[in-house]
């Protein structure tokens, strides 16, 4: 009676080989699952599977860290460019009141920019109002809470 065969590169589960090629050798898997049991083999990739979770979680803290450190280094820079630009924006008023200053009486050249600074505030305050009324808030959410079935929905009474 012949050995049964083995799938490893033709050769029989005894060893020898039907074509004359040599033996694959087994795997680490498969010395692991001749020689170790289940459980220890269970317990072992609980392990691997929790020190994997550990290492994972520290990455992310680690790379959320890093984000964290930018971002506030971005805001910090775009709230000095914010400050350079308001300072800009000073200047460039005090420069046109001087000009209208040149032409009428100095008073009048103050209230013109402080009038022309009104209407910008104001239409700024109009379009920021209608953007803000214009939000739809969370449509796919309310959608979705609304396909709750009632029996689900805490807040109506289930018949």
């Amino acid at each position: 009676m012949s050995a049964p065969f083995d799938d490893r590169a033709g050769s029989t589960a005894g060893g020898d080989s039907a074509v004359g090629s040599s033996r694959v050798p087994d795997t680490e898997a498969e010395i692991r699952a001749r020689n170790e049991s289940l459980g220890s083999m269970f317990s072992s990739f609980t392990e691997n599977l929790s020190t994997l979770v550990r290492q994972e979680i520290q990455l992310a803290k680690v790379e959320a860290t890093d984000s964290a450190k930018k971002a506030g280094t971005g805001a910090g820079m775009l709230a000095g460019a914010g400050v350079a630009g308001l300072f800009v924006l000073l200047f460039l008023s005090l420069a046109l009141m001087w000009a209208l200053g040149s032409l009428m009486h100095w008073g009048w050249s103050a209230l013109i920019v402080a009038v022309i600074w009104a209407v910008i505030a104001a239409a700024l305050a109009v379009i920021g109002k209608n953007r803000l009324n214009d939000m739809k808030g969370l449509p796919q959410t309310r959608e979705t809470v609304q396909e709750i079935p009632p029996t689900l929905n805490p807040n109506k009474e289930t018949p």
